[in-house]
């Protein structure tokens, strides 16, 4: 009885030297059978809390953190992470594992290692934590998956290891990145104590996987106890973003009027897609707040709708750049999040975000936007157009999925949507009277700065246009 603990006597011959078994492996790696479906299982219950962990601290984050780069590197960093969750659930749940228990927590050290990062208020920190030693020892432990799993019997689990190493190498890559260029004394002094307190929880887990040799220690003691952690709600922005409390021009009216050319219009819709930055720092608060009540399906659809709208903020960064313009002298307005933030709950919130993704749907809404840019004669805005306007309708379509299910029919869901909406307070007059800011008309210095470089003459009427987000909400069509 072959028990696979010995190699083959003799070389194995395939049909013409073919490689053996659909090239997965070789016969002497098959025959070894020091595996198992159990620590399969395992790795990658392990492995799936992780990356979960990971994907919730980022999105946790996207809120409060101020540099801009970040906040937008963290939205795309917890969607791949996200992304990965998926394949460790399908997979897993392919393995004679209902109920899967893949929201049961591991031992506590594994636990407190990922509360510990969380925890922290230091960028720096949490840098180091996520992109020093978190996602190292996720991708070192893929790669022990990889060797460890037999590669014929569980060839789903190996590849699983190999998409997840695939994809988020870049993310470490990253991080060494960001953590060489905010590196300063104050931070680096005290780098090494940080990550050897993290070092201990995880060395006395075993490592992401349990694999290693484990450690002992005396219980540690946390720098950041959970109990004491507190989201963020609030909108933070880096110094480069000024004024922006301003609401002192409207694009969605300039938009639609048909005295302005669509050249104008192109430059207004840059700006349009750059003040996205604020519905990630609104949704990562959804996603935050519904965290306990939503399933792993809600979660990974809306990650992918935040990283969507991150995404569009930087065509919108990019379309500056291509212009040359600097977009660091115009007030992007972050009030809509901040407000939404303050002032409703996750429900509420959602529900607003659902009526807002539905009033874009029409052929006067995201159709408008790219015919407008394919009329511009600028070939990046009708390509930036073309892709936003297809993930709005994906966005549409994930909120028919998660959002209005709640509710009797699709009427209702837009109803409760719209009086949501309609609670939101602007403080417009407050902003002003308590010197957050003057409401200043910026449009005339940024239009002429874009029709000098266009080496055409400004307009008179679109270089006078100003028009305050205040009081101008239009009513979307009736759905």
């Amino acid at each position: 009885m072959n028990t696979g603990s010995s190699a083959t006597q003799r070389p194995y011959v395939t049909y013409r030297s073919l490689p053996e078994l659909a090239g997965v492996c070789t016969m002497d790696r098959a025959i070894h059978a020091n595996w198992s479906l159990e620590q399969s299982v395992a790795r990658l219950k392990r492995l799936h809390y992780s990356l979960r962990r990971i994907h919730e601290t980022l999105t946790e984050k996207i809120t409060s953190q101020p540099i801009y780069e970040l906040k937008t590197a963290f939205s795309y960093h917890a969607y791949l992470c996200a992304e990965q969750v998926d394949l460790i659930r399908r997979r897993v749940s392919e393995m004679r594992e209902p109920p899967l228990g893949l929201d049961k927590d591991p031992e506590e050290s594994l636990v407190v290692f990922f509360d510990e990062i969380n925890g922290s208020d230091s960028t720096y920190e949490l840098l180091l934590g996520i992109y020093e030693l978190a996602l190292p020892a996720v991708l070192e432990a893929c790669e022990r998956l990889k060797n460890d799993a037999h590669p014929l019997a569980d060839a789903p689990t190996v590849r699983v290891a190999r998409l997840i190493v695939f994809e988020l190498q870049e993310l470490v890559q990253f991080g060494k990145r960001a953590l060489q260029c905010l590196a300063d004394d104050s931070s680096t002094e005290d780098a090494e104590d940080w990550l050897e307190h993290l070092r201990i929880f995880l060395k006395v887990s075993g490592g992401i996987d349990g694999a290693d040799e484990r450690i002992e220690a005396e219980r540690c003691k946390k720098r950041y106890p959970k109990e004491k952690a507190e989201y963020r709600r609030e909108p933070r922005r880096d110094e480069r973003f000024i004024d922006s409390f301003n609401a002192g021009v409207n694009p969605e009216v300039f938009l639609y009027d048909d005295r302005y050319s669509a050249q104008d219009k192109t430059l207004m819709m840059y700006y349009k897609r750059l003040r996205e930055l604020d519905v990630p720092e609104m949704m990562a608060s959804i996603l935050v707040d519904l965290r306990h009540e939503e399933s792993w399906g809600f979660h990974m659809e809306m990650s992918r709708q935040l990283w969507d709208e991150a995404r569009h903020a930087m065509m919108g960064e990019v379309g500056f750049a291509s212009i040359g313009i600097d977009w660091t002298k115009i007030p992007i307005n972050f009030t809509w999040s901040r407000n939404l933030n303050l002032q409703l709950d996750a429900r509420e919130r959602h529900g607003v975000l659902f009526f807002i993704e539905q009033g874009l749907m029409p052929r006067t809404g995201k159709r408008y936007e790219w015919e407008v840019a394919s009329e511009s004669g600028d070939a990046l805005s009708a390509l930036f157009q073309d892709f936003d306007w297809a993930d709005e309708v994906l966005h549409a379509q994930i909120g028919r999925r998660w959002y209005v299910p709640r509710y009797s029919d699709l009427k209702e869901a837009l109803s409760y949507g719209d009086r949501c909406w309609s609670k939101v307070l602007s403080y417009w007059q407050d902003d002003l009277e308590q010197g957050r800011t003057e409401h200043w008309n910026w449009w005339p210095d940024l239009y002429e700065q874009a029709c000098r470089i266009w080496g055409k003459t400004p307009d008179p009427e679109t270089l006078v246009f100003a028009e305050t987000y205040e009081g101008k909400r239009a009513d979307l069509e009736e759905i």
